[in-house]
C-alpha cells in the first residue's frame, strides 16, 4: 500500500472485551490508521474457537463492530452506540494465523454514520465484512458509562487533535 500506518492511542484501564486494557480475557486490540482505514493486525488463539480451527462467529462480529467503532472515534471524535449490523461470514476466520480487521466511514450524517468492516486474512482475501449504523449519543445521555471514562474519551479526543477526515470533508 505504501502508506504509513499512524498508531492510535487508547484510553487505558477499562474492561471492554475488545479493546480494554483491563480485561484479562480480552483481545487488548491496537489500531492504527492506513489511509480512510481505521486497523487492527490480530492473531486469534484456540480460545476464541468456534468450529475447531475458525474464529466464533461471535468473536468475528465483535472484531467487526470495534473496529467500526475505533474508526469513528478516530475520525469523528464523538460519543455513539451501534444501531444496527449486518455481517456477511465469507470464509473462515483462522485460529493461530494473522489477520487484518479494518474499517472505513462510508456516510457520515448529523445524527449518526455508516461505516463498512473487513477481515482480511494476509493474502487479501476477504474472511468477513459488515456495515453498520451508529447512532450520535451525547455523553449526558450515556447513562451507565461512568463520568471518569467519558472524561477520558473527551481527553482522548483531544490529544488525537483536529479529525483528518473532518478536515477533508470541509468540517
Amino acid at each position: 500500500m505504501g502508506e504509513e500506518k499512524i498508531p492510535i492511542e487508547k484510553v487505558e484501564g477499562y474492561s471492554c472485551f475488545a479493546c480494554g486494557t483491563a480485561n484479562p480475557i480480552g483481545l487488548n486490540l491496537k489500531f492504527y490508521r492506513l489511509g480512510e482505514y481505521v486497523c487492527s493486525d490480530v492473531i486469534l488463539g484456540k480460545y476464541y474457537a468456534g468450529w475447531e480451527n475458525m474464529a466464533h462467529g461471535g468473536i468475528v462480529s465483535t472484531l467487526l463492530d470495534e473496529v467500526m467503532s475505533w474508526t469513528i472515534i478516530y475520525f469523528l471524535r464523538d460519543f455513539f452506540v451501534t444501531r444496527r449490523m449486518q455481517i456477511k461470514y465469507i470464509r473462515p476466520v483462522p485460529l493461530g494465523e494473522e489477520i487484518l480487521v479494518r474499517g472505513k466511514i462510508v456516510e457520515p450524517g448529523q445524527r449518526g454514520v455508516r461505516a463498512q468492516g473487513e477481515i482480511l486474512d494476509m493474502s487479501q482475501k476477504i474472511l468477513a465484512r459488515a456495515s453498520a449504523d451508529f447512532a450520535f449519543v451525547p455523553k449526558e445521555r450515556l447513562s451507565t458509562v461512568s463520568e471518569e471514562l467519558k472524561r477520558d474519551m473527551e481527553r482522548l479526543f483531544e490529544r488525537l487533535g483536529k479529525s483528518p477526515y473532518l478536515s477533508q470533508e470541509g468540517g
